[in-house]
């Protein structure tokens, strides 16, 4: 029999174009139109705190790389795309310093102290988020209104402490009170839906994360297109949610993920103290992915069940 053609190599054996860098700028494609917007509404202030958080966030993976010895792979641009999604998640008002100890704390305790990129278990911007509502509270609950620029609240502050719901239209253009990321639903919407096209993410986390809180919502007697378009739901659901490390990897986990992350949105928002739920959503089932993985992994064909 002729081996001549046999050609033996180590796995993986299937393969793909796609690198770290490509997945990262297609990302930041899909961020752009949200981060103009923010910039449009806010003005100087979003960009400064855009290009604050993004600088401190990759100096921060520069610097503990070259502590650690390890080869400096800012260049991939995941440091970049932590810097920017944590920057979309805080108030305009925000001080530019305690912006960078967010970035610093999200890259290095959110990231780089797992190992780096790949290892770490919680979303990297949303533990530097926490970081911040935990230790600055009222510089992060302090939001502006973008037409006059004088202090506000977020359309879910007034619908859960004064009764008040804001309309659709300034919900989906982002002419409102919020943190960066919250303006413009719509644009954040399209950049989804760029990633979905470009394979970049899963249908099936935002489809089911969004899909939950709308069903709950209804059956719950309030408004479910109102708790779509507000918020961070929308920059949850596509940019955050959507994490390849820190989310399920099969197709069933990916829902079960996207109903878990729902359905604390909706009892955190309608029953809890605080009026958004989207950070706490998304890092809780992060410590489920495992155990989500676990129990959702397909059976090997012949495998026989164990008991």
């Amino acid at each position: 029999m002729d081996y001549g053609n046999l050609v033996v190599s180590s796995s993986p054996h299937i393969r793909s174009e796609d690198t770290v860098q490509r997945i990262m700028m297609d990302v930041i494609i899909a961020l752009l139109p949200a981060t103009a917007a923010s910039i449009y509404f806010f003005g100087f202030r979003a960009m400064a705190i855009v290009v604050v958080s993004i600088l401190a966030a990759v100096a921060t993976e520069a610097v503990i790389q070259k502590i650690r010895k390890k080869p400096v792979t800012i260049s991939d641009g995941s440091a970049v795309i932590t810097g920017l999604l944590l920057a979309l998640t805080i108030s305009p008002a925000m001080p530019l310093w305690m912006t960078a100890v967010g970035a610093v704390v999200a890259i290095g305790i959110g990231k780089q102290v797992y190992g780096g990129l790949g290892s770490n278990p919680f979303n990297p911007a949303l533990v530097g988020r926490a970081f911040l509502v935990v230790t600055f509270p009222v510089h992060m609950t302090t939001w502006i209104n973008p037409m006059d620029g004088v202090s506000s609240a977020t359309p879910l502050n007034l619908l859960k402490m004064q009764g008040i719901k804001t309309g659709y239209m300034p919900l989906l253009l982002g002419n409102v009170g919020g943190s960066l990321g919250e303006t413009s639903a719509l644009l954040l919407l399209i950049g989804g839906i760029y990633l979905l096209y470009r394979g970049i993410i899963d249908w099936r986390i935002p489809v089911s994360y969004l899909g939950t809180v709308a069903v709950l919502t209804l059956v719950l007697g309030s408004d479910p297109v109102f708790h779509l378009l507000a918020g961070g739901l929308m920059l949850g659901a596509f940019f955050m949610a959507t994490d390849m490390v820190t989310t399920p990897v099969t197709k069933s986990g990916r829902l079960v993920f996207g109903i878990g992350a729902g359905l604390l949105v909706v009892i955190i928002r309608l029953y809890g103290g605080y009026p958004e739920g989207v950070l706490f959503s998304i890092l809780l089932m992060n410590t489920f992915t495992p155990i989500i993985d676990r129990y959702t992994r397909p059976r090997i064909y012949g495998e026989v069940k164990t008991k």
